[in-house]
């Protein structure tokens, strides 16, 4: 690590790297959220990743979604109480160990999913404007390498 780098702990918390990440990270999902609620889809962006998450592979565990999307058990489970209540998913006794259920999405959730996937994909859009794809994977290398540090 370079020495400036190292020193800029003299500077403001806007100009660390890490605060300027949090910030971005934070913002993105403040938008996305908004987004979700003015086309009135009814989900929440922490909903919206489990449903993605089944969508991708159905039939996981709470366990399996709550280590996939990097969210803490407790929560995974608030938050499919609500899509198990709104009848977005449903759980499934597991058959080798009766106190594991598998999440999977009903039809209501495959249509929610297609209800908000044009109004993620143009968050998105907004998001990564001016980025071609070698920005992107360059900023996707150097997050993941941040992430394989702190392991």
């Amino acid at each position: 690590m370079t020495e400036s780098l190292l020193l800029r702990h003299t500077k403001g918390a806007a100009e660390l790297p890490g605060f300027v990440l949090e910030r971005a990270s934070r913002r993105m999902k403040q938008y996305f959220q908004e987004q979700l609620q003015q086309a009135g889809c009814g989900i929440t962006i922490d909903q919206w990743v489990i449903l993605q998450e089944l969508e991708k592979q159905d039939g996981l565990s709470q366990l399996e979604i709550a280590k996939a999307t990097f969210k803490d058990a407790p929560t995974v489970t608030r938050i499919l109480d609500l899509l198990c209540d709104r009848g977005l998913t449903r759980r499934i006794t597991d058959l080798e160990d009766r106190r594991r259920f598998q999440i999977e999405l009903t039809d209501a959730g495959r249509a929610k999913i297609a209800e908000a996937l044009p109004v993620i994909e143009q968050a998105r859009e907004k998001t990564w404007q001016g980025f071609d794809e070698e920005k992107l994977d360059t900023l996707m290398q150097m997050l993941n390498e941040v992430f394989e540090n702190l392991k």
